[in-house]
Protein backbone atom coordinates (compact mmCIF):
# COMPACT_ATOMS: atom_id res chain seq x y z
CA UNK A 1 0.00 0.00 0.00
CA UNK A 2 1.84 3.09 -1.28
CA UNK A 3 -0.73 5.70 -0.22
CA UNK A 4 0.90 7.70 2.62
CA UNK A 5 -2.47 7.96 4.36
CA UNK A 6 -2.40 4.18 4.91
CA UNK A 7 1.15 3.95 6.27
CA UNK A 8 1.20 1.99 9.51
CA UNK A 9 2.27 3.58 12.78
CA UNK A 10 4.57 0.90 14.25
CA UNK A 11 4.40 2.39 17.72
CA UNK A 12 0.62 2.17 17.56
CA UNK A 13 0.75 -1.44 16.37
CA UNK A 14 3.13 -2.35 19.17
CA UNK A 15 1.06 -0.57 21.81
CA UNK A 16 -2.31 -1.95 20.68
CA UNK A 17 -1.21 -5.58 20.57
CA UNK A 18 0.64 -5.40 23.87
CA UNK A 19 -2.49 -4.02 25.52
CA UNK A 20 -4.63 -6.73 23.92
CA UNK A 21 -2.29 -9.61 24.78
CA UNK A 22 -3.91 -10.83 28.01
CA UNK A 23 -7.31 -11.46 26.43
CA UNK A 24 -6.24 -11.99 22.83
CA UNK A 25 -6.72 -15.73 22.55
CA UNK A 26 -10.23 -15.54 24.01
CA UNK A 27 -11.43 -13.38 21.10
CA UNK A 28 -9.11 -14.43 18.24
CA UNK A 29 -11.35 -17.20 16.93
CA UNK A 30 -10.99 -16.26 13.26
CA UNK A 31 -7.24 -15.77 13.61
CA UNK A 32 -6.89 -19.23 15.14
CA UNK A 33 -9.06 -20.76 12.42
CA UNK A 34 -6.92 -19.25 9.67
CA UNK A 35 -3.80 -20.35 11.52
CA UNK A 36 -5.03 -23.95 11.59
CA UNK A 37 -5.77 -23.78 7.86
CA UNK A 38 -2.21 -22.57 7.36
CA UNK A 39 -0.73 -25.40 9.40
CA UNK A 40 -2.76 -27.91 7.38
CA UNK A 41 -0.81 -26.87 4.29
CA UNK A 42 2.28 -28.41 5.84
CA UNK A 43 0.72 -31.85 5.40
CA UNK A 44 1.61 -31.79 1.69
CA UNK A 45 4.98 -30.04 2.00
CA UNK A 46 8.08 -32.10 2.64
CA UNK A 47 10.13 -30.13 5.12
CA UNK A 48 12.57 -31.04 7.91
CA UNK A 49 13.76 -27.70 9.26
CA UNK A 50 16.53 -27.29 11.80
CA UNK A 51 15.57 -23.69 12.58
CA UNK A 52 12.16 -22.05 12.32
CA UNK A 53 11.24 -18.38 12.62
CA UNK A 54 7.64 -17.59 13.55
CA UNK A 55 7.08 -13.98 12.42
CA UNK A 56 4.33 -12.35 14.45
CA UNK A 57 4.07 -15.22 16.88
CA UNK A 58 1.68 -13.39 19.18
CA UNK A 59 0.75 -15.33 22.31
CA UNK A 60 2.36 -18.46 20.89
CA UNK A 61 -0.52 -20.85 20.19
CA UNK A 62 0.69 -21.74 16.68
CA UNK A 63 4.33 -21.68 17.74
CA UNK A 64 3.54 -24.44 20.21
CA UNK A 65 2.06 -26.55 17.42
CA UNK A 66 5.09 -25.92 15.21
CA UNK A 67 7.35 -27.01 18.07
CA UNK A 68 5.33 -30.20 18.44
CA UNK A 69 5.40 -30.92 14.69
CA UNK A 70 9.12 -30.27 14.33
CA UNK A 71 10.36 -31.48 17.68
CA UNK A 72 14.06 -31.32 16.84
CA UNK A 73 13.99 -27.83 15.35
CA UNK A 74 15.11 -24.66 17.09
CA UNK A 75 12.11 -22.29 17.10
CA UNK A 76 12.35 -18.52 17.41
CA UNK A 77 9.08 -16.73 18.24
CA UNK A 78 9.31 -13.14 17.09
CA UNK A 79 6.82 -10.36 17.72
CA UNK A 80 6.90 -6.57 17.73
CA UNK A 81 4.67 -6.46 20.83
CA UNK A 82 6.51 -7.39 24.00
CA UNK A 83 3.20 -7.92 25.77
CA UNK A 84 2.35 -10.77 23.38
CA UNK A 85 5.64 -12.55 24.07
CA UNK A 86 5.17 -12.11 27.81
CA UNK A 87 1.77 -13.73 27.43
CA UNK A 88 3.31 -16.58 25.44
CA UNK A 89 5.84 -17.19 28.21
CA UNK A 90 3.10 -17.14 30.84
CA UNK A 91 0.73 -19.45 28.99
CA UNK A 92 3.10 -22.12 27.71
CA UNK A 93 6.13 -24.03 28.84
CA UNK A 94 9.24 -23.93 26.69
CA UNK A 95 11.85 -26.47 25.77
CA UNK A 96 15.52 -25.73 25.28
CA UNK A 97 14.84 -25.33 21.56
CA UNK A 98 12.40 -22.43 21.85
CA UNK A 99 13.14 -18.76 22.37
CA UNK A 100 11.40 -15.39 22.30
CA UNK A 101 12.57 -12.34 20.38
CA UNK A 102 10.94 -8.90 20.46
CA UNK A 103 11.89 -7.25 17.19
CA UNK A 104 10.69 -5.65 13.95
CA UNK A 105 9.97 -7.98 11.01
CA UNK A 106 11.22 -5.26 8.66
CA UNK A 107 14.66 -5.27 10.29
CA UNK A 108 15.34 -8.74 11.63
CA UNK A 109 18.21 -9.10 14.13
CA UNK A 110 18.80 -12.57 12.76
CA UNK A 111 21.75 -14.11 10.93
CA UNK A 112 21.53 -14.34 7.15
CA UNK A 113 20.74 -17.80 5.77
CA UNK A 114 20.23 -19.43 9.16
CA UNK A 115 16.59 -20.59 8.86
CA UNK A 116 14.99 -23.32 6.79
CA UNK A 117 11.41 -22.23 7.49
CA UNK A 118 9.73 -18.87 8.10
CA UNK A 119 6.11 -19.07 9.23
CA UNK A 120 3.79 -16.08 9.60
CA UNK A 121 0.10 -16.04 10.43
CA UNK A 122 -1.74 -12.72 9.98
CA UNK A 123 1.22 -10.45 10.60
CA UNK A 124 2.10 -9.13 7.15
CA UNK A 125 -0.93 -6.81 7.01
CA UNK A 126 0.56 -4.84 9.91
CA UNK A 127 3.97 -4.04 8.45
CA UNK A 128 4.72 -0.59 7.03
CA UNK A 129 6.78 -1.95 4.13
CA UNK A 130 5.75 -5.34 2.76
CA UNK A 131 8.62 -5.49 0.25
CA UNK A 132 11.21 -4.88 2.94
CA UNK A 133 9.68 -7.53 5.19
CA UNK A 134 9.77 -10.13 2.43
CA UNK A 135 13.36 -9.22 1.55
CA UNK A 136 14.27 -9.78 5.20
CA UNK A 137 12.49 -13.15 5.23
CA UNK A 138 14.41 -14.11 2.09
CA UNK A 139 17.70 -12.96 3.64
CA UNK A 140 17.39 -15.15 6.74
CA UNK A 141 16.30 -18.25 4.83
CA UNK A 142 18.82 -20.72 3.55
CA UNK A 143 18.77 -21.82 -0.11
CA UNK A 144 15.79 -24.13 -0.50
CA UNK A 145 14.03 -22.55 2.49
CA UNK A 146 10.27 -22.04 2.73
CA UNK A 147 8.11 -19.03 3.58
CA UNK A 148 4.53 -19.95 4.53
CA UNK A 149 2.11 -17.19 5.49
CA UNK A 150 -1.44 -15.95 5.79
CA UNK A 151 -2.55 -12.34 5.60
CA UNK A 152 -5.78 -10.42 5.04
CA UNK A 153 -6.90 -9.32 1.58
CA UNK A 154 -8.66 -6.13 0.44
CA UNK A 155 -12.21 -7.46 0.89
CA UNK A 156 -11.64 -7.63 4.64
CA UNK A 157 -13.91 -5.30 6.64
CA UNK A 158 -15.27 -3.82 3.41
CA UNK A 159 -18.62 -3.15 5.08
CA UNK A 160 -17.04 -1.12 7.86
CA UNK A 161 -14.81 0.76 5.42
CA UNK A 162 -17.69 1.73 3.13
CA UNK A 163 -19.94 2.72 6.01
CA UNK A 164 -17.31 5.09 7.40
CA UNK A 165 -16.68 6.51 3.92
CA UNK A 166 -20.27 7.77 3.88
CA UNK A 167 -19.62 9.75 7.10
CA UNK A 168 -16.26 11.51 6.64
CA UNK A 169 -12.99 11.47 4.67
CA UNK A 170 -10.70 10.13 7.42
CA UNK A 171 -9.09 6.69 7.31
CA UNK A 172 -10.93 4.47 9.82
CA UNK A 173 -10.14 0.99 8.51
CA UNK A 174 -6.83 -0.52 7.46
CA UNK A 175 -6.21 -1.16 3.77
CA UNK A 176 -5.09 -4.66 2.81
CA UNK A 177 -2.89 -5.75 -0.09
CA UNK A 178 -4.34 -7.70 -3.01
CA UNK A 179 -3.25 -11.31 -3.49
CA UNK A 180 -1.61 -10.58 -6.84
CA UNK A 181 0.35 -7.68 -5.39
CA UNK A 182 1.61 -9.90 -2.57
CA UNK A 183 2.69 -12.45 -5.19
CA UNK A 184 4.54 -9.75 -7.14
CA UNK A 185 6.29 -8.64 -3.93
CA UNK A 186 7.44 -12.22 -3.30
CA UNK A 187 9.06 -12.36 -6.74
CA UNK A 188 10.73 -8.97 -6.24
CA UNK A 189 12.17 -10.24 -2.96
CA UNK A 190 13.78 -13.20 -4.75
CA UNK A 191 11.34 -16.00 -3.94
CA UNK A 192 10.35 -18.56 -6.56
CA UNK A 193 7.34 -20.78 -7.24
CA UNK A 194 4.84 -18.71 -5.23
CA UNK A 195 1.45 -20.34 -4.63
CA UNK A 196 -1.41 -18.07 -3.57
CA UNK A 197 -5.07 -18.64 -2.74
CA UNK A 198 -7.87 -16.85 -0.95
CA UNK A 199 -10.70 -17.91 1.34
CA UNK A 200 -13.62 -15.68 2.36
CA UNK A 201 -15.07 -15.64 5.87
CA UNK A 202 -18.23 -13.90 7.07
CA UNK A 203 -18.71 -13.32 10.78
CA UNK A 204 -22.04 -12.10 12.15
CA UNK A 205 -22.30 -9.72 15.11
CA UNK A 206 -25.25 -8.57 17.18
CA UNK A 207 -24.55 -4.99 16.12
CA UNK A 208 -21.80 -2.75 14.76
CA UNK A 209 -20.66 -1.77 18.24
CA UNK A 210 -19.92 -5.44 18.99
CA UNK A 211 -17.74 -5.69 15.87
CA UNK A 212 -15.78 -2.56 16.79
CA UNK A 213 -15.36 -3.76 20.37
CA UNK A 214 -13.93 -7.07 19.18
CA UNK A 215 -11.48 -5.35 16.85
CA UNK A 216 -10.27 -3.26 19.76
CA UNK A 217 -9.84 -6.31 21.99
CA UNK A 218 -7.84 -7.98 19.22
CA UNK A 219 -5.46 -5.03 19.06
CA UNK A 220 -6.64 -4.39 15.50
CA UNK A 221 -7.13 -0.66 15.93
CA UNK A 222 -6.72 2.07 13.35
CA UNK A 223 -2.97 2.82 13.07
CA UNK A 224 -2.96 4.51 9.67
CA UNK A 225 -1.29 7.88 9.14
CA UNK A 226 -4.54 9.28 7.72
CA UNK A 227 -6.62 8.47 10.79
CA UNK A 228 -8.38 11.18 12.74
CA UNK A 229 -5.97 12.50 15.38
CA UNK A 230 -8.78 13.44 17.79
CA UNK A 231 -11.49 11.23 19.24
CA UNK A 232 -14.27 10.31 16.84
CA UNK A 233 -17.43 11.99 17.98
CA UNK A 234 -20.52 10.12 19.12
CA UNK A 235 -22.57 11.64 16.31
CA UNK A 236 -20.17 10.39 13.63
CA UNK A 237 -20.03 6.91 15.15
CA UNK A 238 -23.81 6.69 15.30
CA UNK A 239 -24.06 7.87 11.70
CA UNK A 240 -21.65 5.12 10.65
CA UNK A 241 -23.64 2.50 12.56
CA UNK A 242 -26.88 3.64 10.94
CA UNK A 243 -25.32 3.42 7.48
CA UNK A 244 -23.88 -0.02 8.23
CA UNK A 245 -27.30 -1.30 9.33
CA UNK A 246 -29.05 0.29 6.37
CA UNK A 247 -26.72 -1.37 3.87
CA UNK A 248 -25.91 -4.71 5.41
CA UNK A 249 -28.16 -5.69 8.33
CA UNK A 250 -29.88 -9.05 8.12
CA UNK A 251 -32.17 -11.05 10.36
CA UNK A 252 -29.38 -12.58 12.47
CA UNK A 253 -27.31 -9.40 12.92
CA UNK A 254 -24.70 -7.49 10.92
CA UNK A 255 -22.07 -9.31 8.81
CA UNK A 256 -18.38 -8.54 8.56
CA UNK A 257 -16.36 -9.94 5.68
CA UNK A 258 -12.77 -11.13 6.02
CA UNK A 259 -10.64 -12.31 3.10
CA UNK A 260 -7.81 -14.64 4.06
CA UNK A 261 -4.85 -14.91 1.71
CA UNK A 262 -2.67 -17.99 2.03
CA UNK A 263 0.69 -18.20 0.32
CA UNK A 264 3.97 -19.99 0.22
CA UNK A 265 7.15 -19.57 -1.77
CA UNK A 266 10.67 -20.93 -1.81
CA UNK A 267 14.17 -19.53 -1.78
CA UNK A 268 16.05 -20.84 -4.84
CA UNK A 269 18.44 -23.69 -4.22
CA UNK A 270 21.29 -21.29 -4.95
CA UNK A 271 20.78 -17.64 -4.09
CA UNK A 272 21.66 -15.16 -6.80
CA UNK A 273 23.69 -13.09 -4.35
CA UNK A 274 24.51 -13.99 -0.79
CA UNK A 275 23.51 -11.21 1.56
CA UNK A 276 25.75 -10.63 4.54
CA UNK A 277 24.23 -10.99 8.00
CA UNK A 278 25.44 -11.45 11.55
CA UNK A 279 27.53 -14.41 12.59
CA UNK A 280 25.44 -17.45 13.54
CA UNK A 281 24.45 -17.41 17.18
CA UNK A 282 22.29 -19.13 19.75
CA UNK A 283 18.88 -17.73 20.64
CA UNK A 284 18.50 -17.97 24.43
CA UNK A 285 15.23 -18.80 26.13
CA UNK A 286 14.71 -15.27 27.29
CA UNK A 287 13.21 -12.02 26.16
CA UNK A 288 15.43 -10.21 23.71
CA UNK A 289 14.84 -6.82 22.13
CA UNK A 290 17.17 -5.92 19.32
CA UNK A 291 17.60 -4.42 15.90
CA UNK A 292 20.01 -5.52 13.21
CA UNK A 293 22.86 -3.20 12.34
CA UNK A 294 22.75 -1.90 8.79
Amino acid sequence: MNDPAYQRDKTGVQRNFSRAAAGYEQVAVLQQTIGQRLLERLEVIRLTPQRILDLGAGAGRLSAQLAQRYGRAQLVQLDLALGMLQQAAQNRGFSGRQSLLCADAEDLPVTGECMEFVFSNLMLQWVAQLDRTLVEAHRVLRPGGLLLFATFGPDSLVELRESWASVDDYIHVNAFTDMHDVGDALVRAGFVDPVMETEPFTLVYDDVAALCKELKHLGAGNVNAGRRKTLTGTRAFRAMQAEYRRRYARADGVPATFEAIYGHAWVPGVKQQRQEGLEPGVFPIAFSTATRSS
